[in-house]
C-alpha cells in the first residue's frame, strides 16, 4: 500500500531513476538500493535494450571497465553475498498516495464504500524516478508490502526484533529463511541476515473518525454485534541500515 512517514530523517533522495522493471511495481516501503545500468549513446536518447530514464539522470556516470554506467533504484536483491549499499525505503506507489482521481465508490449494487479500485497513475509515472528514504528514523510500512513473517499473526515476533528483507525488497523478520544473507549461505543454514532496522509495534490506521467496531460494539450487545479486535494495517519500524 504505502510508506508512512512518522519521525523520519529529513530530505529524501528523489533524483534517481527507477529501474524499468521495478519502478511502477513498487507499493511503498520496500527496501531498495542502487543497481548500475549501461549509459551509452547520446544522453537522454534511449538506446534499444537499455534502461530508459529522464534526460537529467544521464548527467552522471561510473566508468566500469570502459563502459559508462549510471545508477538506478531497484527493489530486487541478490539472495546471498549481498553487499549493495546504500539501503533505503521506497516511497512511491498507488494506494495511499493521493492519486489524481481517487478511488471507486459504488461498484456492484453500490456495495463498495471503501477499498475500491484506485483511479489514477502510479506516483512514479511522470518522472520514472523513485523517492527513497535513507535516514534513520521511525517509519510505518503497510502490511501488504511486508513479508509474511512480519505480520501481527507471527507469535515469534517481539518488539525490538531485528528486521531483514527478501530478494523482492519486502521487510522480514531477520531470522526468517527468506531474508537476504550477507555471507553466502541461506539464513538458517549458517547465513547471517542483512539487518536494516528493528520492529517497534504494529498499528491500526489510527483513525478515530471512522469509529471502528472495537470502540463502539459492546460485549453481549442486544444487536448481536460483539466487540471486534483491532485491525492492524502498518508495522512501525526503526529504520537504520548499516553503510
Amino acid at each position: 500500500m504505502s510508506l508512512k512517514l512518522l519521525q523520519p530523517g529529513i530530505q529524501p533522495l528523489g533524483q534517481f531513476d527507477g529501474l524499468d522493471a521495478d519502478v511502477l511495481n513498487t507499493k511503498g516501503g520496500e527496501v531498495v538500493t542502487f543497481t548500475y545500468v549501461n549509459s551509452t549513446g547520446q544522453p537522454g536518447v534511449h538506446v534499444a535494450g537499455e534502461d530508459q530514464g529522464a534526460y537529467d539522470v544521464f548527467d552522471g556516470y561510473v566508468n566500469v571497465s570502459g563502459t559508462f554506467k549510471r545508477p538506478a533504484v531497484t527493489k530486487t536483491h541478490a539472495a546471498t553475498n549481498f553487499a549493495a549499499r546504500p539501503l533505503m525505503l521506497s516511497d512511491d506507489g498507488i494506494t495511499g498516495y493521493g492519486t489524481l482521481f481517487g478511488s471507486v465508490v459504488g461498484g456492484s449494487v453500490g456495495q463498495v464504500v471503501t477499498g475500491g479500485a484506485v483511479l489514477g497513475p502510479h506516483t512514479a509515472t511522470g518522472s520514472g524516478k523513485t523517492t527513497c528514504w535513507d535516514k534513520p528514523g521511525l517509519y510505518g510500512v503497510s502490511l501488504d508490502a511486508t513479508h509474511s513473517s512480519l505480520q501481527p499473526t507471527n507469535t515469534t515476533l517481539t518488539g525490538g526484533d531485528a528486521l531483514g528483507f527478501t530478494t523482492g525488497g519486502l521487510l522480514t523478520q531477520a531470522t526468517n529463511a527468506a531474508s537476504v544473507s550477507s555471507n553466502g549461505s541461506a539464513v538458517g543454514s549458517g547465513g547471517v541476515a542483512v539487518v536494516v532496522g528493528r520492529l517497534v509495534e504494529f498499528n491500526t490506521n489510527q483513525s478515530l473518525v471512522t469509529t471502528p467496531n472495537y470502540l463502539v460494539a459492546a460485549l453481549n450487545s442486544p444487536s448481536g454485534t460483539t466487540a471486534q479486535p483491532r485491525t492492524f494495517t502498518f508495522a512501525t519500524i526503526y529504520f537504520a541500515p548499516a553503510l
